[in-house]
């Protein structure tokens, strides 16, 4: 794969003195880390990352997200993450590098990242959709904001802001009836003009808009959870999250009968218990969100196994999932005091964990497991607590 290890050296040197000359009408000095040649990283603080960027990682901060060779946004911003918390702050560079370098064409301060990345016809190497994913935008501000905090780099900040206000910009409608509500992404998420929106319920961690909010110190931060909040009781009447919904003027939110998956909750849903789950006890939406899921912990409780999919309009389930989807649901029981389903739900990931090249699986096994061996927590308002960071 190396000829898909651009690192395109003239557009780094081009970005650090436009982070520099962001930083200085900021009044910020430029305190970070050079951009150097990948070489070998020494073990961090979560030897599960560690095997994850064995497996997924390229020396240069690209992540390998399926057996195509190809990389998208969300599976950068989830490297972000994990190297966050794992204290790696040689590979959390060199991930930020890569991806400002190949989605952002140089320059995060300018555009969005691509969503995805890989293989060309003609055989090069590149974009191959240049739309952007609004949830691992989210993530990657975040990481961003919360990196500049925890190690003390202004450059880290200042993206973070930056990034954070074109999300706003671009990602984000005023919806009838609902206010300021996070898009699926720039285009392609607006059914019909001024009457329907189709919208993920995933992509809307509140923990992360709660901490935008005051890192931010923008307002419209706190009326995109009142939305995401909403949005995701409102799209599972009965417990059961929806990959995607429909949101209608007039009508509020329908099934999305349009959509491949139409009411179903599968690979995206699985999310929402896992975010859920994360969050804070103490945040406002935690109760009411928590109560809005429990169909979906009793559920779990009764099979013993984490359903694949499940009808969020009927509370069929259908198949069984793997692992990964078990260690995604674990912060859910736990915070619903499920003690029995969650010991169930651990013993099933150890009986059936996601295989070496199971990119999605083990994502959501380092999410589900990370929290569970308490290596990592979120604050009341979003910011990101570290057993390697007392105090932050």
């Amino acid at each position: 794969m190396s000829k898909a290890c651009n690192t395109h050296s003239g557009a780094s040197r081009r970005v650090l003195l436009r982070h520099a000359l962001l930083l200085a009408a900021a009044g910020l000095p430029l305190v970070g880390q050079a951009r150097t040649t990948p070489g070998r990283v020494a073990p961090s603080a979560w030897s599960d990352w560690d095997e994850f960027a064995r497996l997924f990682l390229q020396p240069d901060g690209r992540v390998l997200a399926n057996e195509q060779g190809q990389t998208h946004s969300e599976a950068q911003s989830y490297a972000l993450m994990f190297a966050l918390i794992a204290n790696d702050r040689t590979r959390f560079e060199r991930i930020l590098r890569w991806t400002e370098d190949n989605l952002c064409a140089g320059d995060m301060t300018a555009r969005l990242p691509a969503w995805l990345w890989g293989r060309k016809a003609d055989g090069s190497w590149g974009v191959l959709d240049s739309n952007a994913a609004s949830d691992a935008d989210l993530w990657i501000a975040y990481a961003l904001a919360e990196a500049g905090r925890l190690w003390n780099v202004r450059r880290y900040r200042a993206l973070a802001n930056v990034l954070a206000a074109r999300i706003v910009r671009e990602e984000t409608a005023d919806l009838p009836g609902l206010g300021p509500t996070l898009l699926p992404g720039p285009q392609g998420f607006v059914v019909e003009a001024g009457k329907r929106w189709r919208l993920n319920p995933s992509y809307v961690p509140v923990q992360l808009l709660r901490r935008l909010e005051r890192s931010t110190g923008e307002p419209v931060w706190g009326q995109l959870c009142a939305s995401s909040q909403r949005m995701i009781i409102e799209s599972s009447p009965r417990g059961f999250v929806p990959d995607w919904v429909l949101y209608v003027a007039g009508q509020g939110f329908v099934p999305d009968s349009e959509g491949e998956k139409q009411a179903l909750g599968a690979y995206n849903a699985i999310r929402v218990y896992l975010w859920v789950g994360t969050l804070h006890a103490a945040d406002a939406a935690h109760a009411p969100l928590l109560q809005a899921l429990m169909p979906m912990v009793r559920r779990v409780a009764e099979l013993g196994y984490p359903p694949e999919e499940v009808d969020s309009v009927t509370g069929v389930v259908q198949g069984r999932a793997g692992g990964g989807f078990a260690a995604a649901l674990s912060p859910l029981l736990q915070a619903a005091g499920a003690q029995d389903a969650l010991a169930a739900q651990q013993q099933y990931l150890q009986a059936h964990p996601p295989g070496p090249d199971a990119y999605y699986g083990q994502c959501l096994r380092l999410w589900g497991q990370g929290w569970m061996q308490q290596k990592y927590r979120f604050a009341g308002d979003g910011q990101l607590l570290l057993p390697w960071r007392r105090g932050a």
